[in-house]
C-alpha cells in the first residue's frame, strides 16, 4: 500500500469510526459490535504507525471518544489543585505478542528489566468520576470527550455502591475514577421490564448503564440496579500513595468500592496467566468484562512513564479475543465437496477472531454472496462465536475503494470441468462422480502409505469437505485452528492436536508424497523406485523441483527406470505437464511442505530381493517387517510374481501364500524371516 492508497483508507477509517463512536457515547445505539470497531481502530493505528506524516489532530486515535448531550451542564476534569486533569483512555492490545511489545517498551523507558504490575477486569460499563469535598459527594461526571463531562450527579446518587459520605480519615477534596456497571441480572430484569412495557431492550449491559445514566429521569436510573467500582484517583502525584494498589486499599477504606479480583504481579507470563484465568471465569462473574487492565503498580513511574496518543504509557487494556473482527476479503475460492456441490469459500487477511487467527470463512452459496451484497477487496466483519464455523456477517461499504470486484460461479467445474448446474439454492458439478472422486483421492492422500494424517479421518474429512475447507492436499496444509475449531465436536484440545499432526507432517518422505499427490499406477513401490531416481539427479530435491525434473522428462526416459512399464510412465508424464499440478505443487511448498529422502531404497544385503509379506506377525506389524527389508536393501511388493524371492507367510496366510506355493517361491515363516534379517544386519 502506497502512501496515496493509505491515505485514503485513513480517511475512511476514520469517518467510519466517528460515526461508530457517536452512535455508541451519545446515541446510546450500537451498529457495529465493540470487537469489529476495536479491529477497525486496531487496523487505524497500525496505518498511522506505518505512516505517521498521515496523522490528522481529530483522528479517533488521538483523542477519547464521547459527546455532550444536551440537557446536561458540562463540568472540566480537574485535580484537587483545580488543574485540568484529562480523563485519558487506554490503548488496547489484543494478543499476547503485543502485551508483550508493550512491557518490553515499558522496561526501556523505566530502566528495569522487573517491575510491579496491578491487574484488574476491564469492566464493561460507563467510566465516571465522583468529586468528595468535606467527605461528602458534590459532584458526578461522565468521561465525556475527556477533558469535559456531563454532571449526572443526581443519577449517580442513586447507585447505592456510590457512597455519598467518605468514611474514616478522608482528606478535604478527594476526586475517585470508577466504572459505573450493569450486573447481568439487572440487565436481564431491566430488559425483560422493556419488554413488557413495549419498548426498545437494550443490546448489552454497557449500552443500558450509559444510556441509563445519560436520562434526565433520576427515578429511571434509580429503577435499573447499576453499581460502581473505582479503578483510581484522579489527582496530581501529591495526592497519591506510593503503588496504585495502596490507593484502591485506601479507598476501601473511605467506603468506596473498588473490584476485588485486582491484584499486584511481577512479570509478563503472570499478567498472561491472569488473564488466561479471567477469561476462564468470565461467564461466572455477575458482570461483564472484556480484558484486563495492566498498569505499572508504582505511582512515580507510572506518571514518569507519560502519554502517548490518547492514553497514558503505563497501562493499556488487554483485551480478550473479539468474537467479531473487520478483515479484507482478498478472494473467492470454490471448493467441491463430496457430493458435487460447489461451495464458495472466503479467501480473507488473516485476522485473529475468537481466540484463533482466522484466514478463510464458508460463503455457502451463490445467493449468500448476493445477499451480503459481497465483492472482492471489500472489508467485512467476521464472526466467530463459540465453537462456531467463521461466518462474514456483513460488508462496509463505506471503506470500499471502488477497485473491488464481482464473483460469479464458474460455469465449468474446477475439479473435472464438467458443467455447473444449478440446484436450488446450490451450483452442482453434472458429473455425479466428482464429489466422491474428490473425497476419494483425499481419503487415499492422508492414509497411511502416503501422509500418515490419522487425525484426518472419514468423519472429519467429510466435515471438512462440507464447509468447503478443503479441495486438495494442500488445502490440507493451510488449515488454521480459526478454520478447524469450528467443526462440529472439534473441542479446543482435539483441534490443538490436529493441527500439531497437520504441521509435523509438512517434513514429509519424498516416496510418501509422490503417493499422496494420486498419480495413477504408482503405488508405494513405484514411488519408492521414482523418488531415488530423482534424489540421483536432484541433491536437495523440493516440492516444486521434482514436478520439474518429473516434466522434463520423457516418456522414454521414464520407462527406463526399474519398475516402470510403459504404461506407467505415460501417466507420470501426463500428471506432470498438467498445469494443475504446477499449481499444487506451489501451493504445498508455500504452505510449508518439505520433502526429505528419508526411507528411500538402500544398498544392502538383500539388495535385489524381492519380498512379499502376508498374513498377521506375532512380533511386528506387517508395516514394521517390510521396513527391515528395505532398510537392509531390499524390495517389499505387494503381490505375489515370478520375479518375488520371498513370501514371508504369518499366521492366516491366505491366497498370497497358495499363488507362492504355485510358483515355486521361497515361503519363509516368522521365524525363518527373522533369522534371515538379523544374519543380514551382521
Amino acid at each position: 500500500m502506497d502512501s496515496h492508497e493509505a491515505q485514503s483508507r485513513l480517511e475512511k477509517l476514520r469517518a467510519l469510526i466517528d460515526e461508530q463512536r457517536y452512535l455508541v457515547h451519545v446515541e446510546n445505539r450500537e451498529d457495529l459490535s465493540e470487537g469489529a470497531l476495536d479491529s477497525l481502530k486496531h487496523e487505524l493505528a497500525e496505518l498511522e504507525a506505518r505512516y505517521p506524516d498521515l496523522v490528522t489532530p481529530d483522528s479517533p486515535s488521538q483523542r477519547v471518544a464521547g459527546g455532550i448531550l444536551p440537557g446536561f451542564t458540562k463540568v472540566p476534569h480537574v485535580d484537587e489543585t483545580g488543574a485540568g486533569n484529562r480523563m485519558h483512555s487506554l490503548s488496547d492490545v489484543f494478543s499476547e505478542a503485543e502485551v508483550e511489545e508493550w512491557h518490553a517498551r515499558l522496561v526501556g523507558i523505566l530502566g528495569q528489566e522487573s517491575f510491579d504490575l496491578y491487574c484488574d477486569p476491564k469492566m464493561d460499563g460507563l467510566a465516571v468520576e465522583l468529586t468528595y469535598e468535606g467527605g461528602v459527594l458534590v459532584r458526578g461526571s461522565t468521561r465525556g470527550n475527556g477533558d469535559v463531562g456531563e454532571d449526572v450527579t443526581g443519577n449517580l446518587r442513586t447507585i447505592e455502591a456510590i457512597p455519598l459520605r467518605l468514611r474514616g480519615d478522608f482528606p478535604q477534596k478527594l476526586i475517585v475514577r470508577g466504572e459505573a456497571f450493569m450486573t447481568k441480572r439487572a440487565f436481564a430484569a431491566m430488559n425483560a421490564a422493556q419488554e413488557k412495557s413495549g419498548l426498545p431492550t437494550f443490546a448489552n449491559p454497557r449500552n443500558a448503564a450509559a444510556g441509563s445514566l445519560r436520562t434526565l429521569d433520576t427515578s429511571l436510573v434509580a429503577s435499573r440496579g447499576l453499581s460502581f467500582y473505582a479503578y483510581g484517583l484522579g489527582m496530581s502525584r501529591g495526592g497519591q500513595r506510593e503503588t496504585h494498589s495502596e490507593n484502591l486499599a485506601w479507598l476501601r477504606s473511605l467506603g468506596v468500592p473498588t473490584n476485588p479480583e485486582g491484584k499486584v504481579v511481577r512479570g509478563i507470563g503472570a499478567v498472561e496467566e491472569y488473564q488466561r484465568e479471567l477469561e476462564k471465569r468470565r461467564g461466572k462473574l455477575p458482570y461483564e468484562v472484556d480484558g484486563t487492565v495492566v498498569r505499572v503498580d508504582s505511582t512515580d513511574a507510572f506518571m514518569g512513564a507519560g502519554i502517548v496518543g490518547k492514553g497514558p504509557r503505563g497501562a493499556v487494556a488487554y483485551k480478550f479475543p473479539a468474537l467479531e473482527a473487520t478483515t479484507v476479503l482478498e478472494g473467492i475460492g470454490v471448493q467441491v465437496g463430496r457430493t458435487g456441490v460447489l461451495t464458495p469459500v472466503a479467501h480473507l487477511a488473516p485476522v485473529h477472531v475468537g481466540g484463533v487467527t482466522v484466514s478463510r470463512a464458508t460463503l455457502h452459496n451463490a445467493d449468500e454472496i448476493e445477499r451480503l451484497g459481497l465483492m472482492i477487496g471489500d472489508t467485512v466483519v467476521l464472526q466467530r462465536a463459540g465453537d462456531v464455523i467463521p461466518k462474514v456477517l456483513r460488508v462496509l461499504t463505506d471503506l470500499r475503494t471502488g477497485r473491488e470486484e464481482k464473483f460469479k460461479m464458474p460455469e465449468r467445474c474446477p475439479v473435472d470441468g464438467s458443467p455447473v448446474v444449478r440446484d436450488g439454492v446450490q451450483h452442482r458439478c453434472s458429473n455425479p462422480n466428482c464429489g466422491a472422486q474428490v473425497r476419494e483421492q483425499l481419503e487415499h492422500a492422508v492414509g497411511r502409505g502416503a501422509l500418515d494424517l490419522r487425525g484426518v479421518g472419514p468423519k472429519i474429512l467429510d466435515r471438512l469437505l462440507d464447509e468447503g475447507l478443503v479441495e486438495d492436499i494442500a488445502d490440507i496444509f493451510e488449515l488454521t485452528p480459526g478454520d478447524l475449531a469450528g467443526l462440529d465436536r472439534m473441542g479446543e484440545k482435539s483441534v490443538e492436536k490436529l493441527v500439531a499432526e497437520i504441521e509435523e507432517k509438512k517434513r514429509v518422505p519424498l516416496d510418501r508424497l509422490l503417493v499422496a499427490l494420486g498419480v495413477r499406477h504408482v503405488g508405494e513401490e513405484t514411488a519408492r523406485t521414482l523418488a531415488a531416481w530423482i534424489v540421483a539427479r536432484v541433491a536437495e530435491p523440493s516440492v516444486t523441483g521434482l514436478g520439474r525434473v518429473l516434466e522434463g522428462t520423457s516418456v522414454e526416459d521414464l520407462e527406463k527406470i526399474q519398475d516402470v512399464g510403459a504404461v506407467v510412465a505415460e501417466s507420470i508424464s501426463e500428471f506432470f505437464r498438467r498445469e494443475q499440478t504446477a499449481d499444487l505443487l506451489r501451493r504445498l511448498e508455500g504452505a510449508g511442505v518439505r520433502v526429505t529422502a528419508d526411507r528411500l531404497p538402500k544398498t544392502g544385503p538383500l539388495t535385489g530381493k524381492t519380498f512379499v509379506v502376508t498374513g498377521t506377525l506375532s512380533g511386528m506389524t506387517r508395516e514394521e517387517a517390510e521396513e527391515a527389508i528395505r532398510a537392509r536393501g531390499g524390495s517389499a511388493s505387494g503381490s505375489v510374481s515370478r520375479n518375488t524371492d520371498y513370501l514371508v507367510a504369518g499366521e492366516r496366510a491366505g491366497s498370497k501364500l497358495a499363488r507362492a506355493q504355485e510358483l515355486g517361491v521361497a515361503v519363509l515363516d516368522e521365524a525363518g524371516f527373522l533369522k534371515l534379517i538379523n544374519e543380514s544386519s551382521q
